[in-house]
């Protein structure tokens, strides 16, 4: 049993969710995502919800909180990997959650192959990292979900500019 085990078992470790690929989810698409999550907001839950609908199963890859620092610097993350992960848990359409430690989710998105690749913002789909192994295996790359004015970012400076 791991730390995680309250989070209805959708964090997985990459060993583990390959397990469940390889036995339970022949013939499905997958989707797959990642990024901070930090302070879960309106926009992380449309994207997280455009992301789903692409197909049957949702991935996340979630930066540890090693990997946040690295990103997004000292001061970050504001909630840690755990509390991250049972946020992200509780959405419905979410199916699993694999926190890794590396700056970015290659090596995950090499072993998990999936189908399709969703990246927000105002990512160029070649800049998109793990764009060659999908596209290799013929894959699709999806960058335009994105709302605007949502960002942990702009929700921090608020907070700041309210209370400080």
């Amino acid at each position: 049993m791991n730390k995680y085990s309250t989070l209805k078992s959708k964090v997985k470790t990459l060993k583990d969710f390959l397990k469940i690929k390889e036995h339970y989810l022949k013939g499905k698409k997958i989707v797959f995502t990642n990024g901070c999550f930090d302070i879960l907001h309106r926009g992380h839950v449309e994207y997280l919800a455009k992301a789903k609908s692409l197909g049957d199963v949702l991935i996340i890859g979630l930066n540890s909180d090693s990997s946040v620092k690295k990103i997004k610097g000292e001061k970050r993350p504001i909630n840690t990997e755990y509390d991250r992960a049972a946020v992200l848990s509780a959405i419905e359409f979410v199916d699993f959650i694999i926190i890794f430690e590396e700056p970015t989710p290659y090596n995950l998105i090499s072993k998990i192959r999936p189908h399709v690749l969703v990246k927000g913002g105002d990512w160029n789909k070649k800049e998109v990292v793990g764009y060659n192994i999908v596209k290799s295996d013929g894959g699709k790359i999806f960058t335009s979900f994105f709302l605007s004015n949502y960002s942990t970012s702009n929700i921090i400076e608020k907070i700041i500019k309210r209370y400080c």
